[in-house]
């Protein structure tokens, strides 16, 4: 029913009871809750190291840092005959042709590499030509040079590198011939150093040969 002119129509508010909490309800949620404390500490997992170590503990860190990867160089530090300033190197694997030795031993082969052992001790030394001869056959050198030096300073006169050299050469496979080199390229404080063909060497020569 409507009213009158003039009068005023109050204005209709909707409650939604439905979504309101009572007086009674929040007391009760409340009480229910009083003995519930805050989480001051960030729900995060404690990763951090164990200050006091266990003698379980230091012994495993030990195994750890003494397994090393295995050592696949054959080449030795062990004692070895000494030589001098003026020894000169000279070695070849039975089946190289006289021919080709002979142009190793004169320089006339293209050095298509070097490696320079100067101020390095034995052991340097010796990961140092296992690695450099391997690299040779990897990439396909055939003719390289190693700077070993004479020892001239060393109070006792032995050339130390090139003493470990000589034995060295000879123990690695992929070594066909070494000779001192001439005196332009370093005399008896170099050794020319002839490496076998690679794998993929073989195989092209054997398909440019097939082909002919």
């Amino acid at each position: 029913m409507m009213g009158q002119a003039g009068d005023k129509v109050p204005a209709r508010h909707e409650r939604n009871d439905s979504n309101m909490t009572s007086r009674d309800e929040r007391l009760s949620f409340l009480e229910e809750m009083k003995d519930v404390r805050r989480i001051r500490k960030a729900n995060k997992a404690d990763v951090k190291a164990p200050k006091d170590l266990t003698p379980g503990h230091l012994e495993r860190q030990r195994a750890a840092v003494d397994q090393r990867a295995p050592d696949r160089n054959p080449l030795t530090s062990d004692m070895v005959e000494p030589l001098t300033a003026h020894d000169v190197l000279s070695w070849q694997r039975p089946g190289v042709q006289h021919g080709v030795f002979k142009k190793l031993r004169l320089g006339h082969y293209p050095i298509e590499a070097r490696l320079d052992l100067h101020r390095m001790t034995v052991e340097q030394a010796r990961r140092e030509v296992f690695g450099f001869v391997n690299d040779c056959v990897r990439y396909g050198l055939r003719s390289v040079i190693i700077l070993h030096g004479k020892g001239e300073r060393n109070p006792d006169g032995i050339a130390q590198l090139k003493s470990y050299l000589a034995k060295w050469l000879p123990e690695l496979s992929d070594v066909l011939a070494f000779h001192s080199a001439q005196k332009h390229h370093g005399g008896t404080g170099a050794v020319y150093v002839m490496v076998r063909k690679g794998d993929r060497d073989k195989q092209r020569n054997r398909e440019i040969h097939g082909r002919r």
